[in-house]
Formats: structure tokens, C-alpha cells, sequence
């Protein structure tokens, strides 16, 4: 039986790992965290994926069942079994810098019981330069040459939440290799779970730099499209319905405004790529720029809750619905939606948050819809989510007393009008 080892068990490495699993192979996931492990060994994760009509929560426990995924997070007895190593440790921010432990713990761990002919393939979103100038230096540190002894490529991931195991199969790959035989190796070990091109780059850093720049160009658009959506509501228009007719243009692909920017990729990209800049001497102007407007639409909705309360003289709870990063997720890493609520209640506001699908519990969060539209008039939509019907907002609150700011376009201003309620778009 063919088998692969995946390092890092989160949104993008657990799915990961039961792709492979999934195509027959024997699949060792390790994850530093043992909470992770034991839940996972139990079949139990909160992730919101499904593939071909079946939830990773079942197929999780298929694939401990028929013993194709085996948790741990014991390094020595995963990388003993196998010839190929996926790595998909994150590179968190802290203070605008990229925090490279994890991913140098990682090396070393692999470093330490690493083979003759062994490939690593690391898939992490990384600084520029970090495959050939951090991670690779630490694989030979115990006397092992790559690409004599062994083999290294990277390839980017570029999965979305919630479309993970679709996109492994049906995304074109970029990858680049130390030398040929790390490409060959690498290509043959992505083709058992991708069906599209895979493209190969001249080098570790075009691919690197390449996965930024798509996170980076969303960072962009999304700023571009929040700045537009303060000259709409100036004018009176419904920036979603602008948006939605410039992009019949068919050279025109713009997002959609919201409540901020969040999860661990865009937010993070800027970071990785200034990064590097600053070592070479390059500014980033407008992806600077786009990183600190994204930053402050937090309290720009923030903003704008006060400024309603203020002018229809309601009472200072305010019920909050959704605190993913995006709509229909379960992750709130770095979701602008905390953010939101911890500026509220520093402003004296009373938060009451719903959102079924976020597992992290808070001391503002609610468990039932009703429990959050208790006693308040005033309710925030910041995520869409399975789980929250709308619609029910209007049994608990009678629309005459209803005011509602929607920063994710599930009501119109007709809803408004047919139901009486009074709507505030951002």
C-alpha cells in the first residue's frame, strides 16, 4: 500500500491527508497538538467540508475504520513509514511579523528522522525564500543532502474553507522543485489526488511568491470595494446592486464588501510579502495601504452601530449574528466579526452573538437564535450560516421594532419595504 505522511492536521491538512486516504493510501497525520489528535481519533472535528455527498465528519471515520488515516503525533513512527512528507504548518502574524517556529520545530522534527530517498513537500503559505533559506537548511542539518539523499519541492495550496476537497482535485497545482527528481516526485505524488494542470515554476520562490500575490490581489479588491461602498451609501445607492452590474462586464470581477477581512491566509498576506520587501529595500505602498484600510473597516461598522443607535434612540444590546471569518464557516481565526464585538463592548454595548457553526466559546456568545434577539432591537449580521434562519429574526422582534445592519446583503431594501423594518447596509 502506498503511504504519505501530512504534517499539520488544520483546515487545509486535514482534508489533505483524507484526500490521499480517500485514493487508498495509508496516511499518517501529525499535529503537535494532542487535543487535535485524540478528538480526530475519535472521528470528531468541526470542520465544514463534505465530498461527493458526504460530510468530513463521516468520512473521517471511514478512513479510520478501514485504517487508511492514523492521527498521532508521534514524528518518529510517521516518517519511518513512509516515502513521501507533506508539510502544512502555518506561518502565523503577531505584531505584523511572520512567526516562523512552528514551521522550524517542524523541520527539525523532520530533520532528525529523515531517510535516504524520502520526498518533502512543503505546503504551507510562506515568506518568499523560506523553502530554500529557512526550511531546507534544517532538513541537512543531521548530514542528509537534498537532492542526493533526498528530495524537496514546494506547491502551493490554494484551497478555499468549505470547497477543500473539490479544489485539491479540481485546482491547477504550482509547484517547483530543488532539482529534477524532487518535480518528478512531486508531480507524481499530487496527480494521485489532482486532476488538473500542474504547473511547474523554475523555482521554489516564483511559486512562493506567486501564492502571496493571490492572496495579496483579494486583500486589494476587497479594500477597493469597501472604499466604493462609502461613495455609494453617500450617493443613496446599494453598493451590492453597483457591484453586481459591474460585473456583468466581462472583464471585471469584483468582491463584495463586508465586515472586514479575515482567517489566517489574506489577512496574512501582506505580512509574508513585506516581509521580504523590507530585506530587499522595496516599499509596498498600495498593499500597505489595503492591508490598513481592511484593518480599520472593523470600526467602521463599529462606527455605524453607535451612529444607529444614536438616531433611532434604541437600547445599547445589540444581538449579533455570525462570527466566522466568512460566511458558512467555522473558523474564526482573526475573524473580523471578534474584532467588531470587542470594540462594541468597550463602547458599553451589550453583545449577545449566535453563529451554530464556531465551536470557540466566548462569553458573548449565545447558543439559539432566540437566546441573541432577546430584548434587543438592533441586530448585526456579520456572517451568513446553516444554521441561522433570517427570516425568524422577524417571530422574536416585530418588524415595526426591527432595525437591522446587513453587512452581508441577505436582506433588501424591498425586504425592508414589504416588511417594515428599517435596513442599514454598509
Amino acid at each position: 500500500m502506498n503511504s504519505v505522511c501530512v504534517i499539520g492536521l488544520g483546515y487545509v491538512g486535514l482534508p489533505l491527508a483524507l484526500s490521499f486516504a480517500m485514493k487508498g493510501y495509508k496516511v499518517f497525520g501529525v499535529d503537535s497538538n494532542e487535543k487535535l489528535i485524540g478528538e480526530l481519533k475519535n472521528g470528531e472535528t468541526h470542520h465544514l467540508e463534505s465530498y461527493n455527498g458526504k460530510t468530513i465528519q463521516e468520512i473521517l471515520k471511514e478512513q479510520l475504520e478501514n485504517g487508511n488515516f492514523i492521527p498521532t503525533v508521534d514524528y518518529k513512527q510517521a516518517l519511518k513509514n513512509v516515502d513521501d512528507v507533506i508539510v502544512t504548518v502555518p506561518i502565523p502574524v503577531y505584531g505584523g511579523k511572520p512567526y516562523f517556529d512552528y514551521l522550524i520545530s517542524c523541520a527539525k522534527e523532520i530533520s532528525k528522522n529523515l531517510r535516504k530517498n524520502q520526498l518533502i513537500l512543503l505546503r504551507s503559505t510562506v515568506v518568499p525564500g523560506t523553502t530554500r533559506n529557512i526550511f531546507l537548511p534544517i532538513l541537512e542539518e543531521n548530514g542528509l543532502r537534498c537532492g542526493k539523499d533526498f528530495y524537496l519541492a514546494y506547491a502551493s495550496e490554494r484551497i478555499a474553507e468549505g470547497k477543500a476537497f473539490e479544489e485539491f482535485e479540481n485546482m491547477p497545482t504550482a509547484l517547483a522543485g530543488f532539482c529534477e527528481n524532487s518535480v518528478r516526485r512531486a508531480v507524481d505524488l499530487i496527480k494521485v489526488i489532482c486532476k488538473e494542470e500542474i504547473i511547474v515554476a523554475s523555482s521554489f520562490e516564483v511559486v512562493e511568491t506567486a501564492k502571496v500575490i493571490e492572496n495579496l490581489q483579494r486583500d486589494i479588491n476587497i479594500a477597493m470595494v469597501n472604499e466604493f461602498e462609502r461613495f455609494t451609501k453617500a450617493m443613496n445607492l446599494d453598493i451590492f446592486e453597483v457591484i453586481k452590474v459591474a460585473n456583468t462586464h466581462k472583464r471585471v470581477n469584483l468582491l463584495y464588501p463586508g465586515p472586514g477581512v479575515g482567517g489566517f491566509c489574506i489577512p496574512n498576506a501582506f505580512y509574508y510579502l513585506d516581509a521580504k520587501a523590507q530585506e530587499l529595500g522595496v516599499e509596498l505602498k498600495l498593499s500597505k495601504t489595503a492591508r490598513m484600510f481592511n484593518e480599520g473597516i472593523p470600526y467602521y461598522i463599529s462606527d455605524l452601530v453607535m451612529k444607529t443607535i444614536e438616531k433611532h434612540k434604541c437600547s445599547k444590546k445589540v444581538a449579533v449574528l455570525g462570527i466566522a471569518m466568512k460566511d458558512y464557516s467555522s473558523d474564526d481565526r482573526l475573524s473580523p466579526a471578534i474584532e467588531i464585538i470587542k470594540i462594541l463592548k468597550d463602547r458599553g454595548i451589550e453583545v449577545r452573538a449566535f453563529d451554530p457553526a464556531v465551536k470557540t466559546e466566548y462569553d458573548f456568545k449565545v447558543s439559539t437564535l432566540q437566546d441573541a434577539l432577546k430584548d434587543v432591537q438592533l441586530v448585526l449580521i456579520l456572517a451568513k450560516q446553516h444554521g441561522i434562519e433570517f427570516e425568524e429574526i422577524f417571530e422574536y422582534i416585530p418588524p415595526s421594532e426591527t432595525i437591522i445592519i446587513d453587512t452581508r446583503n441577505v436582506f433588501s431594501y424591498n425586504d425592508a419595504k414589504e416588511k417594515g423594518f428599517v435596513l442599514e447596509k454598509i
